[in-house]
This record gives structure tokens, sequence and C-alpha cells, in this order.
């Protein structure tokens, strides 16, 4: 009775672990969404809290249409769409991981009106007013991806796409690569993209002084039993490899979450027209604020080589 007893308690906390493992990474409900203006910590962020918190509350300010759609799974999904011109081309934006639209693309959204596109800027399925709890860091939010993507075919004939994304939305974006895109879609935009969610998930275990080989097995059982996805699946160096338009990875150097070397993987990936740029001494997802002029000539001039018909 007693050895009955050790594994039935052996396998309570066995379970118990794992869906730990699940909620810390995966977890996001509806209560707990995210500020538009919450800045994150550390002082690579706190230090320009200024003029991002100047940019956020301009892109807050700009009149937009609230805009809904279900995903391939059902999950309602919502976006804010900013019209600059009739005709136009149109650029959808992805955000990053427990990140919001407005916060994530307050630069590249103006950078975006500025070029003369509309855009169409994604609350993140299990973010902002989208549905769902579960993040898939980009393996089903690629799918969602493909869904806006045939949603800006049918509202805006005959307009050119372009994807863009920052952190997760730019691995969510460069994972879609690999899907059947519409051929309206001409160009993908990765701003600091991770190479895989195992890869980026390890480094944060070894950030917090977690083994990651302990942590893995426990984290992607988690995922399967209760989020019901394989965290292995695929990965956007993988689906790169898939891609038919042209690609730009944009990524700080001095970057400590997701590493500027995990670009370079995705980048030698790439099998068609491709640019990488790197900006020193800028953070994870803030080469724009540090850099705008920099950032702006990488973006027109990807644009004016690759993408533009």
């Amino acid at each position: 009775m007693a050895w009955i007893l050790a594994l039935a308690g052996a396998a309570a906390l066995a379970l118990a672990l794992t869906y730990i493992a699940y909620r810390v990474p995966f977890y996001n409900p509806l209560p707990h969404r995210e500020d538009i203006f919450d800045i994150p910590a550390g002082d690579q962020y706190q230090t320009r809290r200024e003029e991002m918190g100047a940019l956020i509350r301009e892109m807050d300010a700009i009149p937009c249409d609230e805009v809904n759609i279900i995903s391939y799974d059902g999950t309602p999904l919502a976006a804010r769409y900013y019209h600059v011109a009739d005709g136009a081309p149109l650029q959808i934006e992805f955000h990053g991981w427990h990140g919001s639209a407005i916060r994530d693309f307050c630069g590249g959204n103006k950078l975006a009106r500025q070029m003369g596109m509309n855009t169409l800027v994604v609350d993140q399925r299990a973010h902002g007013k989208s549905g769902g709890t579960t993040i898939t860091f980009g393996l089903r939010e690629r799918y969602d991806c493909l869904a806006w993507c045939r949603y800006a075919v049918e509202r805006f004939p005959g307009a050119t796409i372009t994807l863009a994304g920052v952190s997760m939305g730019a691995s969510t974006v460069l994972m879609a690569a690999g899907l059947d895109l519409p051929e309206e879609v001409t160009g993908i935009i990765a701003d600091s993209p991770y190479s895989s969610p195992v890869d980026i998930i390890s480094k944060v275990c070894r950030d917090v002084h977690l083994p990651p080989g302990l942590m893995l097995p426990f984290i992607k059982l988690g995922a399967r039993l209760f989020g019901r996805f394989d965290l292995a699946e695929t990965t956007a160096a993988r689906e790169v490899a898939k891609a038919k338009v042209p690609i730009l990875i944009l990524h700080g150097e001095d970057d400590r979450f997701v590493p500027c070397d995990m670009s370079r993987e995705i980048y030698d990936a790439c099998p068609g027209p491709r640019m990488r740029v790197t900006f020193p001494g800028a953070g994870h997802g803030i080469s724009y604020v540090i850099d705008p002029e920099g950032y702006r000539r990488a973006v027109v001039r990807f644009w004016e080589q690759s993408v533009r018909h």
C-alpha cells in the first residue's frame, strides 16, 4: 500500500509541475491582458521611457476601425485598421509575447504610415481583445496570420500585402512564410525573431537559472496536455526555407532576451531574396526607438529593392 501511495504522490507532483510549466509561458487569461502603456522593466527600456511613451500615445490617438474575424480553429481575433489612402499597400502587424499591438508597433506602425501604407494591427490570440487563453509562440499564430491575409485579400482587392512582426510576432510571420500565403503577400519584415519556440524557452530557462534539460520535458508535456499543441512542431528557420517572398530581418545587437545570433540562423535558412540589418546598442524590439533613421533606411531599401513591383 505504501508504494502505491508513494507512486500516486509522485504522479500528482509530476502533473502539478507539468501544469505550472504550462501556465507560466503559455497561459494568458483575459483579466491579465497587458496595458498598452506599460513599458517593460530594465534599463534598456526605462532610459527610453519618454520616447516610447510619446510614440504609444501618438498611435493610440489616431482614429481606427476595429476589425474582427474568426480563425481556422474558431478563435475570435481582433485588430485595429488604420487607413491612409484608398488603394494603398497594406501592412499586417503582429506583436510579441505578452505584448500589445500599440506598444510593440508604436514605431513600426508610424514608419509604415509615413511610407503611405494602410495598416492592420493585430491582437494576437490570448492577447488584447482577441480570444483564447493559450499562447503557442507562433505555432498556432501562424495560421491566424494566414486567416488575416485571406481577410485582407477579400477586403482590399488588388492591394499588395506586407507582413510585419516583432519578437514572437516576428517568428509568427516567419513561420507563416512556410504556408500557402496569398499571392498578394509580397514581403515579410521580422524584428527580433527567435529561431524556434524550444530555443527561446531554453534560453529563458537558463536566464532564470533553471536547467533546460530538466524543465523542457515538463514544458513540452504541459503544452501537449493543457495547450493541445506540440512545442517542437516546427521552427522559424525551418519554415523560411519554404518562403516564396523576400524577407527583411532586423535585430538589436544588445538584445538580452532574443540573442541576435538567432536571427542569423533564420537569415541563413532563407532561400530567396533577404536582408538582415542589426543595430548597435539596441535592446529587444526597440531598434526603431534607438535608431529611427537607420531603421527607416533599412525598411525603405528593402521595400524598394525587393518588394515594390
